[in-house]
C-alpha cells in the first residue's frame, strides 16, 4: 500500500523540522498566518511540500511526491483531489465543513428573491431600453413592468435536500421568513438534527419533497452515489412551477435531463452556481459564476480552519475534518508522540504496543481510531524510542507509515 516513512527524532533544541506547505489559488493571509513561525514556511505554487492547500486547483492528476503528508482544501468539497490515492500513499485529506456555510446560505436566498420576483428578467429589461428622454423611459418601464409581476415566498414551501451544515443553515433562515420548509436527509446527523428549527418538517421520501415544493434546494456532496442523483425520473416529481437551486455540485444535476424539463415548461427556474455554454443558452436558466463561497468572510474562515488543522496534524498528530482518515485528538501527555497508520486488522494495536514492551517504554497515552480500512493511533511515551526499536514496528505486517513527533 503506501509506502512506510519514518521521520527522525528531534532531540535537540536547536535542530529543528522544518515543514514547507504549498498553496495554490489566493489563500486567505489570515490562515497562512498560522505557519509564521520558524517550524513553517510557505510557498506558492509548490507542490515538492510537506503540506498542500488548495481551493479549487485541480490536484487529481499530480504525482505525490514522498514527503506529502498532508492536503488541505479551504472548502467543504474535495472532488478536485484523488482521496483514494492519497489514502494509498499515507496521506491524509482534510477540508472544512461548515466554514462557508454561512457563505452559501446568503447566496441560495438571495436565489429564492432573484426568481421569486423576476429580478434578472427585470434588471436585463430596462438595462436594454435606449430611450434618452427621461419620461419617455419611465413610461415604458411603466407599460412593461406588469410582465416581471412575481410572487412572495412567504407561505410557499422549500424543500431542502441534504441537511448538512449548509441545508440545515438555509432550512432554519428559510423557516425564519415563514415559509414552510421540508428536509429530506436519509443520512442526517444527531448534530444536524439538533440544530434544525422546530418548524422545519421531515419528508420521508425524495419523491414526497419534490411532489410538495414550491422551491428546492439541494445541498449534497458529489460521490459516486449521488452523481446525477436528479435526472429526468426524479424531475417528473416535481411540483408544476417548481424552482429549483443547485449550489451545491454541477455533477449531481444531470444536465440535459434538466434543461428538457425547463423546455417542457414543468420548472419555472433553475438556478445554478456551475454554469456551462449549454445552460446560459436557456432564458429560464440564471447561472452564477460560482459565487457560492466567494465572500471575504467564507475565504477567510476556510483559510483559518484549514491551516489550523495542518498545523496541528503537522506538529502533533492529530487528525479533524479528514475526508480519508478518522478523526482522532489527544493533548500532548510525554515526551515523544508517535503517529502510526495501519490497516484496519485484528491484533494491531497488541502488536505495536508489544513492541514498545520490549524497551520498557512507558505508555502516557493512547488512542485508536478506525475509518473502513484504515485505522490510525496517537501514542505518547515517557521516553525517546531508539531507532531499531521504529524499524521493528515499521516491519509489523500491516503498519503504513509511522511518524515520531
Amino acid at each position: 500500500m503506501a509506502a512506510r516513512r519514518l521521520e527522525k527524532v528531534i532531540n535537540l533544541e536547536n535542530d529543528r523540522l522544518m515543514y514547507t506547505i504549498g498553496t495554490f489559488n489566493n489563500i486567505s493571509e489570515k490562515g497562512t498566518s498560522r505557519f509564521s513561525t520558524q517550524t513553517f514556511m510557505v510557498v506558492k505554487d509548490e507542490l515538492k511540500a510537506d503540506a498542500l492547500i488548495v481551493r479549487s486547483h485541480d490536484l487529481r492528476k499530480i504525482k505525490l511526491v514522498p514527503q506529502l503528508k498532508a492536503i488541505g482544501r479551504a472548502g467543504a468539497g474535495v472532488n478536485n483531489i484523488s482521496v483514494d490515492n492519497c489514502t494509498k500513499n499515507g496521506v491524509v485529506v482534510f477540508n472544512t465543513p461548515g466554514a462557508n456555510a454561512n457563505a452559501v446560505k446568503e447566496l441560495v436566498l438571495s436565489a429564492l428573491f432573484l426568481t421569486a420576483r423576476n429580478i434578472v428578467d427585470g434588471v436585463d429589461f430596462v438595462r436594454s431600453l435606449k430611450s434618452n428622454d427621461s419620461d419617455e423611459f419611465k413610461s415604458k418601464v411603466e407599460k412593461n413592468k406588469a410582465r416581471f409581476k412575481g410572487t412572495e415566498i412567504k407561505n410557499k414551501t422549500l424543500g431542502v435536500i441534504g441537511l448538512g451544515a449548509i441545508g440545515k443553515m438555509v432550512a432554519n433562515s428559510a423557516s425564519n421568513l415563514d415559509m414552510s420548509v421540508i428536509g429530506f436527509d436519509p443520512f442526517i446527523t444527531v448534530t444536524n438534527a439538533w440544530g434544525l428549527g422546530h418548524r422545519v418538517k421531515r419528508a420521508e421520501t425524495l419523491d414526497e419533497l419534490l411532489l410538495k415544493s414550491d422551491f428546492i434546494s439541494i445541498h449534497m456532496p458529489l460521490t459516486k452515489g449521488t452523481q446525477d442523483i436528479i435526472n429526468r425520473e426524479t424531475l417528473s416529481k416535481v411540483k408544476e412551477s417548481a424552482v429549483f437551486l443547485n449550489f451545491s455540485r454541477d455533477g449531481i444535476v444531470n444536465e440535459t435531463d434538466i434543461l428538457d424539463v425547463l423546455n417542457d415548461g414543468k420548472l419555472r427556474f433553475y438556478v445554478t452556481d456551475f454554469g456551462s455554454s449549454e445552460l446560459v443558452k436557456n432564458k429560464k436558466v440564471i447561472c452564477l459564476p460560482h459565487l457560492g463561497a466567494s465572500t471575504i468572510e467564507a475565504e477567510d474562515n476556510c483559510a483559518i480552519m484549514i491551516s489550523s488543522q495542518i498545523r496541528d496534524y503537522l506538529q502533533d498528530g492529530n487528525i479533524v475534518n479528514s475526508v480519508n482518515l478518522p478523526d482522532c485528538f489527544m493533548e500532548r501527555s510525554g515526551r515523544v508522540r508517535l503517529a502510526i497508520m495501519n490497516d484496519n486488522i485484528p491484533s494491531m494495536v497488541s502488536q505495536i504496543t508489544s513492541v514498545l514492551a520490549k524497551e520498557d517504554l512507558n505508555i502516557h497515552g493512547m488512542m485508536n481510531k478506525s475509518r473502513g480500512n484504515i485505522a490510525y493511533n496517537i501514542v505518547d511515551l515517557g521516553k525517546s524510542p531508539t531507532e531499531s526499536l521504529i524499524d521493528e514496528i515499521k516491519a509489523v505486517k500491516g503498519v503504513l507509515f509511522l511518524r515520531v513527533l
